[in-house]
């Protein structure tokens, strides 16, 4: 098994996947207007479920025999999600996170090809399971619009 190709998607899905956290939450404290409470409380819900599984990326990583880098220089390196702005309305603010769910939908299904070229199903298992979360995520955004 070549892990050093898992071992990168596994990161650039890592590094994503908190930039991800960061931008869910400052829209969480931002978002305003009459949807208020149902998009303050779905992005609440976005941002505490990607978090827990920054965990599960990253000891996957090490149950992979690498030591796991986590410095927003290096995140910054590898992030996929782009930079949000707190200024935007709702509408706008879904927008821009389902477009990064997007990026990190793309990612996660690349890292399953990676590790199933390379034998390793339990990274394979654990990316398809990312992907239910992240495609229910985009429905869930796409429904609030």
């Amino acid at each position: 098994m070549n892990q050093n190709k898992v071992v990168k998607t596994l990161e650039e899905a890592l590094a994503t996947s908190y930039a991800l956290v960061v931008k869910t939450q400052n829209y969480h404290w931002n978002v305003s207007g009459p949807n208020f409470k149902s998009v303050h409380e779905l992005f609440g819900a976005q941002y505490e479920e990607l978090f827990a599984a920054l965990d599960e990326i990253a000891e996957r990583i090490r149950a992979l025999g690498v030591k796991v880098e986590a410095s927003f220089e290096y995140f910054s390196k590898l992030n996929k999600a782009k930079k949000g702005n707190e200024n935007l309305d709702t509408k706008e603010m879904l927008e821009d996170l389902a477009l990064d769910h997007q990026a990190l939908v793309a990612i996660l299904k690349n890292g399953i090809e990676i590790a199933q070229k390379n034998g390793d199903e339990a990274s394979a298992d654990m990316l398809i399971g990312r992907v239910i979360v992240h495609e229910k995520a985009l429905w869930m955004i796409e429904s609030s619009k």
